[in-house]
């Protein structure tokens, strides 16, 4: 299983699933983080924290923590 978390800047991924549950799934989805959309991985802070993605057209930043609950291929 592979996290936003553990994505390479510069590549590009596909969401497979949504891990977490309530208010914070909903919350990701909310953002556009859907099953089945592409996700571009733009650059990472330097401590790692957030992480910059472009997603259906606009740029997002995300925690780590949130990421993390992202899986992807």
């Amino acid at each position: 299983m592979k996290t936003l978390k553990d994505a390479k800047v510069g590549q590009s991924y596909t969401v497979v699933k949504l891990h977490g549950e309530g208010a914070v799934r909903r919350r990701i989805m909310d953002m556009g983080i859907t099953k089945n959309v592409e996700v571009f991985i733009r650059k990472v802070a330097p401590l790692g924290d957030p992480i910059e993605i472009n997603i259906r057209g606009y740029e997002l930043s995300l925690r780590r923590s949130d990421a993390e609950m992202i899986e992807v291929y």
